[in-house]
């Protein structure tokens, strides 16, 4: 018989003789799973949510630009003499001359109705992702997308109707878009293993990035024709394509790998050794007062919250600020305020795949490496701000202060936008949509605050100054909550029980251990 020290030594050895076998299938699955000739049947989900992600953002953005051709500018060009104003810029040869707007609305105005969307988004975002955890995200995420464009084709129509009536169809169009991340966080919680969800995520997310890069340009070619008014074509034009993805997507994509009619055996495999089962834990209850006093998802919620005021700073204002300030004209507004979201972009996806590697090198815990990244995500496009500020009226220096220093906004992709997964898979989708949700409310808060900084009569460097030092203190204050009180440890409150607990605990732990 053995003795106590010999049997806790069996006990052991037959423990790490476990973990080591679970790791080993683990791998000998993936490899097996990257031989398959098929097209990953995850793949397909991150191509159709890039594909929504880009259909929605350009949707949202397109009228940022179109705002400029909609109203009827009166307001004087600058004189020279005043110090605090940019001269006009000389005309050329490829300038398009401005037209009369069809709107007298003034800069409250114009404020109220940017981010009068952001009313709408923020009130749909938890029950997307409740609604996408216990019923799946499949058609959360569809409809999400369809009502986006259905109110996007409608846009126009009740701009000439009613002031008021254009900012409720924008207001509607917020609360069909906001499910829409949640309900893609909820998915990517069931489809995607841990080694893989930074770049996953960069590659999906990224389509928001895409989509203003190409939706800012073509709206600023739209407003200048005459056929149908110009700037109404802005609003058809992607409110069709986002009904023509919904139809796309119901056919291709499904709720769960174990849904899917066609996907590999060998993927389900390779997917539910990484991830463990979640379909048993679908009937939680909801534990709404842990998570009002769990500091780490708090911390996500600030990080949010400081990026979001910057980056919304950028994508509702920019394009007034070079209309207004550096004068360009609306062709050459739209397709330089896309240059910082295409940087964003493809920066996005370099960091998340760098970052992946080293945490699968074992080179940084998950921890580090999500507060680093989230630092670099926030740190480097404050800056650029500050830099701004100080560039007055030189345009290129604006541009490209903009252009490089947004481009590590994309750092945040592998920092804090997959930690909610982290801290609780099976709550996910809503615990994203409570931070995305606090984080939106900037996108309305943002333009208020900036209309009440802007005059109306005649704007100058020094108010936008005070515009810029704002969301870059907003920002750099809200990281520094992230990095005291991250965390990247499943919550006790996330599963039902310390058996369940134990399913998926060991493949992740072992991948990425704590610091």
């Amino acid at each position: 018989m053995p003795s106590p020290v010999e049997e806790s030594s069996m006990i052991n050895a037959d423990i790490e003789n476990d973990v080591t076998s679970s790791h080993r299938n683990l791998v000998e699955t993936e490899a097996v799973e990257e031989t398959t000739g098929w097209i990953k049947s995850r793949t397909v989900l991150g191509i159709m949510g890039f594909l929504g992600f880009a259909n929605v953002y350009a949707m949202r953005v397109n009228l940022s630009v179109a705002i400029v051709a909609m109203v009827n500018s009166t307001t004087p060009l600058p004189s020279n003499d005043s110090l605090d104003v940019c001269p006009p810029s000389p005309p050329s040869n490829s300038s398009i001359p401005p037209r009369p707007g069809d709107f007298n609305w003034t800069a409250e105005q114009q404020s109220i109705i940017l981010g009068s969307f952001f009313y709408g988004y923020v009130l749909t975002q938890i029950p997307g992702g409740r609604i996408a955890e216990l019923f799946g995200g499949k058609l959360v995420y569809g409809v999400g997308v369809l009502l986006t464009a259905i109110f996007t084709i409608l846009s126009p129509i009740a701009a000439f109707v009613d002031f008021k009536f254009f900012i409720v169809v924008r207001v509607l169009e917020g609360l069909g878009e906001g499910v829409t991340y949640p309900a893609m966080h909820a998915m990517l919680a069931r489809w995607i293993p841990p080694t893989e969800r930074s770049k996953f995520a960069a590659y999906v997310y990224a389509g928001s990035n895409i989509g203003t890069v190409i939706s800012l340009p073509i709206s600023g070619w739209l407003c200048t024709l005459d056929y149908a008014g110009g700037w109404p074509l802005c609003f058809y034009l992607f409110g069709g394509l986002g009904v023509l993805w919904f139809i796309v997507w119901m056919f291709l994509v499904y709720d769960t790998p174990q849904k899917h009619p066609r996907i590999c055996p060998k993927e389900i495999e390779f997917i539910t050794q990484s991830i463990g089962a979640q379909e048993e834990d679908q009937g939680l209850s909801i534990p709404w007062c842990k998570f009002l006093t769990c500091l780490p998802l708090w911390a996500i919620l600030i990080a949010q919250c400081g990026q979001s005021w910057l980056f919304y700073t950028q994508l509702t204002e920019l394009p007034t600020y070079m209309n207004n300030i550096l004068h360009f004209d609306i062709v050459s507004n739209a397709r330089l305020s896309a240059l910082p979201y295409l940087t964003a972009w493809v920066a996005g996806i370099l960091i998340s795949i760098f970052a992946d590697w080293l945490l699968v090198k074992g080179w940084i815990s998950r921890l580090n490496s999500m507060k680093l990244w989230n630092t670099v995500a926030s740190f480097v496009p404050a800056l650029g701000l500050l830099g701004i500020a100080g560039a007055g009226c030189d345009r290129v220096a604006v541009m490209v202060l903009l252009s490089v220093t947004s481009a590590f906004g994309g750092a945040t992709y592998a920092g804090n936008q997959m930690n909610h997964i982290d801290l609780s898979p099976q709550f996910a989708g809503t615990m994203y949509g409570i931070t995305n949700a606090a984080s939106n409310i900037c996108g309305f808060m943002a333009p208020y605050v900036i209309g009440l900084i802007i005059s109306d009569t005649q704007q100058t460097l020094g108010q936008w100054r005070e515009v810029f030092y704002l969301a870059a203190a907003i920002d750099l204050g809200a990281n520094l909550f992230y990095l005291f009180f991250a965390s990247t440890e499943e919550q006790d409150w996330s599963r039902a029980d310390d058996d369940d607990l134990t399913v998926s605990a060991p493949v992740e732990s072992l991948m990425f251990p704590e610091s």
